[in-house]
């Protein structure tokens, strides 16, 4: 499959679109598939940077006229020439391609149609606004986003920070994140406001905070940001601050750390997935939502800018007085397996596969469904403990398996009418093994449906040990297992081991 990334990067736009799209692209030619992008020469893009991750970068003509932004959301002065230009240019310097993801705030729908006429290929809009795309699929990973706010696109919308798109070495760093505790000895802090940071909120972050807590600082800000220079020149100045222009293993450096401020862009997921207690600082209108969702969240506390020095220390010491309750919320959050999810949906999509299934979580709202289907005597049949639990029993132990932030618990969704047709779990036995349960309609049985699950589960959590307990009678089940490349080790044990 030939991939090609609509993306650019500027001072204006920040380092977060091509970012993101890197991961995507990353994991995309880890599979086999070839990726390319195209992009505008802009002041202070990311086209080298790009390219020194592996990629050809296919240049787009250059803008005739400076565009000066009106306002935050001024979006097609960020493109620097108008929609339509842009598509032109796009084609005359792309003849084929498979798919086409954009990830652009002003590309729209009109841009989409132009170049899927030419190229008659797929579209993958990525976004967080909200807007109207011509895309076969469109991705929001914002927290608290509702497919139902990308109706007017009429497609499939993969909304929520289950897909938010991380570099695998988080879903790696994951099962250490689960464990981990506030250090004993000085506190870490870590500030990140993103490549840019415009405004300078890095060294206001620093300067009233530096002097009012006994911790040791760690800053990253990139060459290209504007106030590059006063930053690093001031880091020097203090013994307990450490300046990073780059970080190749962000994870790991997190994982080092007790808490970070930053801006509420990707490295919210980041900082999530691994469950790193935050405060967050807005720096533009399109980052508003997911601080609110943060909030609500209990995953972090907001600090607007002008307010920093009145409100950030207050704010560190609520982060810090809370930082089990806030590494948990923030655990629940996100589980950094994203990429692979939107793969598997990218990959059906390009296949032009329309049957089969998809795997969303489970919610309190499915709380009665699963009763209902575990209660049928067809599942009871096999199941390891063959009483039907009582309603109550089950209202606890399910809410418990949906708060749990090691455990996984999918519902098994039919993509030709999005009905739901069963539902597989992972409980975690040890780091990196997971016990796995299936079960299925009874009005579903037949379909195939417990087989493309298992499938889906592969795509999923390649990674990952996992296990499978089946009683000797359920000659059906075992048949399952072992089609879906199970080894079994005894009369009633399967297992599969990492496949990634």
């Amino acid at each position: 499959m030939k991939v090609i990334f609509r993306v650019d990067a500027s001072l204006l736009i920040g380092s977060g679109h091509v970012m993101r799209c890197l991961v995507l692209a990353e994991a995309l030619s880890k599979k086999g598939h070839q990726v390319e992008f195209a992009c505008s020469p802009l002041k202070g893009d990311m086209r080298q940077f790009i390219r020194e991750r592996g990629f050809n970068v296919i240049t787009l003509a250059e803008p005739q006229r400076n565009l000066e932004p009106q306002h935050d959301a001024d979006y097609e002065a960020w493109l620097q020439k108008s929609v339509i230009e842009d598509a032109q240019d796009f084609l005359a310097a792309v003849k084929a391609a498979d798919l086409v993801v954009t990830d652009h705030y002003a590309i729209d729908a009109d841009w989409q149609e132009k170049v899927a006429a030419v190229l008659d290929c797929c579209l993958f809009a990525i976004d967080d606004l909200g807007r109207c795309h011509r895309a076969e699929l469109v991705l929001d990973q914002t927290l608290g986003r509702s497919a139902i706010d990308y109706a007017s696109s009429n497609t499939k919308a993969l909304v929520g920070s289950e897909y938010a798109l991380l570099r695998m070495g988080f879903s790696n760093k994951r099962e250490a994140a689960l464990s981990r505790q506030l250090s004993d000895e000085s506190l870490r802090v870590l500030v990140s406001m993103g490549g840019i940071d415009a405004p300078n909120a890095t060294l206001k972050v620093l300067k009233n905070l530096c002097c009012k807590v006994n911790a040791d600082f760690t800053v990253l800000l990139s060459s290209r940001a504007p106030h590059f220079q006063q930053v690093s020149a001031w880091c020097l100045t203090q013994p307990n601050v450490r300046h990073q222009e780059f970080v190749s293993d962000m994870a790991s450096l997190m994982l080092e750390h007790d808490i970070a401020i930053g801006a509420p862009g990707t490295t919210s997921w980041e900082r999530a997935c691994l469950g790193l207690p935050n405060i967050v600082i807005p720096l533009a209108k399109n980052q508003q939502l997911i601080c609110e969702q943060l909030v609500k969240h209990n995953a972090a506390v907001r600090v607007e800018i002008k307010d920093i020095p009145s409100t950030l220390y207050g704010a560190f010491m609520r982060v810090l007085e809370g930082w089990s309750q806030f590494k948990e919320a923030n655990l629940t959050l996100c589980d950094g397996r994203g990429a692979r999810r939107v793969i598997f949906e990218i990959e059906q999509l390009v296949s032009k596969k329309r049957d089969g299934v998809f795997l969303q979580y489970a919610s309190q709202d499915d709380i009665a469904l699963i009763y209902e289907w575990q209660s049928h005597p067809d599942t009871r049949k096999y199941a390891l403990t063959p009483n039907v639990p009582k309603w109550s029993e089950h209202q606890t132990w399910m809410l418990k398996k949906l708060q749990s932030t090691s455990d996984y618990f999918y519902m098994v969704i039919n993509r030709v009418d999005r009905s739901k047709v069963g539902a597989i779990r992972l409980d975690r036995m040890e780091s990196g093994h997971y016990l796995v349960s299936i079960f299925v309609d009874p009005n579903s049985y037949g379909k195939g449906v417990a087989f493309q699950a298992l499938n889906a589960i592969d795509a999923i959590h390649p990674d990952v040990t996992l296990h499978a307990t089946v009683l000797k009678a359920n000659v059906a089940s075992q048949r399952l297992f072992k089609k879906a490349r199970y080894h079994q080790v005894d009369e009633e044990t399967y297992i599969r081991k990492p496949i990634d």
